[in-house]
């Protein structure tokens, strides 16, 4: 593979070459929406949730969006065969543009998965529990926007604690989610993630994990407020993320997670999931 490409407003152009002005306010403020998909066999798992919660964010925003849907989705499948990946983090974010006629712009990445540590998978994380809050009505919890330094100050914290991410909790003391990743916990065997008001962000992973719980006939729940008594009390936990996948949590700052290892109900989620993405993105 050669140079990366990216795709920007309407065109493929070398990733040395792309070019977004100086005075839109994306760059400027943060005023803009993205997602972060995982191509798996050259295919995008479940493109069309991502676009729909994309222009969901955009709608709310009221961010002038260069491109609808359809656009969109054929725009990521150029991308993704122009940099000829299997294995891909794509990305896409609009801008709103700015001031001097600057226009919207349409931004989408693709680049490969990068090579997590076997031993997330196998034998758990830790996390830790930022003191960083959440409000509900903040437009920049519960979707993805530019505004992500809070996130980024909050990762760059637990890395310096030798931790893989970090626990947001609501100014109400509720769990929400960590800082790129929906947070499950496992409770007398029920699969419990904090609702959607939370607020937190409604994850294509995280609704995927919903749907495989129910065929499974594993009891999950989706709508009941979790606290710190709940997260202490977890016997499993785990974090979803597209790019990601599913990361069983061992440890929360000092405190271990059960059996402080992968439990049994998270393990047989992730190789449930590890299915369904062979299946949707099959060759």
């Amino acid at each position: 593979m050669g140079e990366p490409q990216v795709y920007l407003n309407g065109s493929l152009v070398p990733a040395a070459e792309a070019r977004i002005s100086v005075f839109d306010t994306g760059l400027l403020h943060g005023a803009s929406a993205f997602t972060t998909m995982r191509a798996h066999n050259g295919r995008v798992f479940r493109l069309d949730r991502h676009l729909a919660r994309l222009m969901e964010t955009v709608e709310l925003l009221d961010i002038r969006a260069g491109a609808d849907e359809k656009a969109l989705a054929a725009a990521v499948g150029r991308v993704v065969r122009a940099n000829e990946l299997v294995e891909a983090r794509v990305r896409i974010t609009l801008t709103p543009g700015g001031l001097g006629g600057c226009e919207p712009a349409v931004l989408i990445t693709a680049e490969p998965v990068p090579q997590y540590p076997d031993e997330w998978y196998t034998k758990g994380i830790s996390v830790i529990v930022t003191a960083f809050k959440q409000a509900r009505g903040d437009p920049t919890y519960g979707y993805k926007t530019g505004c992500y330094l809070p996130r980024v100050l909050a990762r760059q914290e637990a890395a310096r604690k030798h931790a893989a991410e970090a626990l947001w909790y609501t100014t109400d003391n509720l769990l929400a989610e960590a800082c790129f990743c929906n947070v499950f916990l496992v409770l007398a065997g029920k699969a419990c993630t904090p609702p959607r008001d939370t607020p937190v962000l409604p994850g294509v992973v995280r609704q995927a994990v919903l749907e495989l719980c129910g065929e499974m006939d594993i009891p999950a729940d989706s709508g009941t407020p979790l606290t710190v008594r709940e997260m202490l009390a977890a016997e499993e936990m785990f974090l979803t993320s597209s790019v990601a996948g599913i990361r069983p949590v061992a440890r929360v700052e000092r405190h271990p997670v059960g059996d402080e290892k992968p439990g049994p109900i998270t393990r047989k989620i992730m190789d449930a999931y590890a299915r369904l993405l062979d299946r949707e993105c099959s060759k």
